[in-house]
């Protein structure tokens, strides 16, 4: 690309930064809050509420729940994502609590759209929360079964149809499964309910926040995901992920973690006219809100300039376990 440009001093590019109402006018990326999506974790009265290592995160009961939604709605955000922290008794192999219609999130579902029908909710699809070995699937013969797999998350799905979800995200990572969730869903009545596929995945550090707020990290120990989740070495890997959830009928597709894979959001947002959805995940909040805690960075400023990176990449929409501060700051402004 040739970029043409008057010699200074005829052409001075400082003369447009020199006041704010000007910096505005000719910003090239904005963000809003209604570019975020909340994501919720969900447990029940008596489980733990904190979560050390995320500062300012919490686990809600379904009382809380409705404070914090109500909140995240008056101050503009649009949607909210629900990821379930189970009690280790209701965990087996089979992750069978997920088919559970009454399980905490089915219960969230319900309450949500019962007193707040107007808030978008989307619900996640995969068996880690659910299963005693905490991986996505079922496990068959010491590995994790793709085909059995599908199979349960779709009825998943169909269950959080039922309650109401307005976006049902597969986030497991097993082949054909967007597919076979829309074909249930639309078999069912469901084409209303949109399809957020986890299209690029990353096997990622940063998720060791997250597996502590759910519970599965104990459950998982040191194994991995790498026979499901996509290598961080490779991005035409990842377009043929999302290439093929497109065409077997998702909605959205969303690129996680987003920070280390911006590459990939500017990939997806180039090739692929629907939503790009960034998921800015637990370790990336984490390490932001550490340094707040030691007084390197300036919390905000920071948060919302990792935003803007993603929304300069071609994000559509984030998950920011950050919306309430990042609205309250845009809502200042």
């Amino acid at each position: 690309m040739t970029i043409l440009t008057a010699e200074f001093p005829q052409s001075r590019l400082r003369r447009n930064r020199q006041d704010a109402w000007c910096r505005d006018l000719i910003a090239e990326t904005t963000l809003s809050v209604k570019d975020l999506i909340l994501p919720l974790f969900i447990r029940e009265e008596d489980a733990e509420r904190d979560i050390p290592q995320m500062p300012g995160i919490y686990r809600h009961s379904l009382t809380e729940l409705l404070t914090i939604c109500e909140k995240a709605q008056q101050l503009g955000i649009g949607a909210v994502a629900l990821f379930p922290f189970n009690n280790p008794g209701l965990k087996c192999e089979e992750g069978l609590e997920a088919l559970n219609p009454d399980n905490i999130i089915g219960r969230a579902v319900r309450l949500l759209k019962e007193r707040m029908p107007e808030l978008g909710v989307m619900a996640d699809v995969a068996l880690d929360t659910y299963t005693t070995h905490g991986h996505d699937g079922v496990i068959r013969d010491g590995k994790v079964d793709n085909d059995d797999s599908v199979k349960a998350l779709t009825e998943m799905a169909l269950i959080l149809a039922r309650n109401g979800v307005d976006v049902v995200a597969p986030s497991d990572m097993m082949d054909g499964r967007v597919g076979v969730i829309r074909k249930a869903l639309d078999k069912e009545g469901f084409q209303h309910v949109r399809i957020l596929a986890y299209s690029a995945k990353y096997i990622s550090s940063f998720y060791f926040p997250y597996r502590n707020a759910v519970g599965s990290i104990s459950c998982l120990g040191k194994a991995d995901k790498e026979t499901y989740q996509l290598d961080p070495a490779n991005p035409k890997e990842a377009m043929r992920e999302a290439a093929q959830d497109v065409l077997e009928g998702a909605d959205m597709i969303m690129v996680k973690p987003a920070l280390p894979y911006l590459d990939i959001i500017y990939r997806y947002s180039e090739a692929f006219h629907l939503p790009i959805v960034a998921f800015q995940v637990t370790g990336e909040y984490s390490s932001l809100k550490a340094a707040e805690q030691n007084g390197w960075i300036d919390f905000n400023r920071a948060m919302i300039e990792t935003l803007i990176g993603m929304k300069r990449a071609g994000a559509s929409a984030i998950l920011c376990y950050a919306a309430i501060e990042v609205a309250e700051v845009l809502k200042k402004q």
